[in-house]
């Protein structure tokens, strides 16, 4: 891919590139505030590489992943948000579904990254893909990815315990707007 799928005001949303993105996504999940939310998320750079192929292979399966967001004209990754297809195990099932997701960077927190992002992946997701039910998950007090989640009509509708967390699943069915 030659340039960003998606702009918004302040970023460029990219489908991964290739190797290249590895580095990127080692950074962005290095820091230990990054990943309190993320449950006990394997760290390090096996763990990230099997991140990227897992997003690359939602892309080529489904037509549909998260995007790495960039500033425009850098390279530094600084977030992980849109929307893959899941496949986790869990008791209810999210299986075989949409999922959204974001993780930013922890410099960009409290700067509307999630948010803007958020609104222009869900917008492309909808325009591609139809309205159809996307599902959620949040760590119960991650308060700033709640608000995001609201915000784009998420809503509640199970809690489970996932390693000793509780994880509140959300569901957004059909296309919403921001509220």
């Amino acid at each position: 891919m030659s340039g960003p799928l998606i702009t918004t005001p302040r970023f460029e949303l990219w489908q991964p590139r290739g190797p290249a993105d590895h580095e990127g996504l080692i950074r962005l999940l290095a820091d230990e505030e990054t990943r309190r939310h993320l449950g006990a998320m394997p760290r390090g750079p096996q763990a990230q590489w099997e991140r990227l192929l897992r997003n690359a292979g939602s892309w080529s399966l489904y037509g549909y992943g998260t995007f790495y967001v960039r500033v425009p004209g850098s390279d530094e990754l600084i977030g992980n948000c849109g929307v893959f297809h899941s496949w986790r195990g869990l008791e209810p099932s999210m299986d075989d579904q949409p999922e959204a997701g974001w993780i930013v960077r922890r410099d960009w927190w409290g700067k509307g990254l999630a948010a803007e992002v958020m609104a222009a992946a869900l917008e492309w997701f909808d325009g591609c893909h139809g309205p159809r039910r996307v599902v959620a998950m949040i760590e119960r007090g991650n308060i700033g990815s709640e608000r995001v989640a609201a915000r784009f009509g998420f809503r509640g509708y199970a809690e489970i315990e996932l390693d000793g967390n509780m994880v509140d699943l959300y569901e957004r069915i059909g296309a919403v707007g921001p509220v």
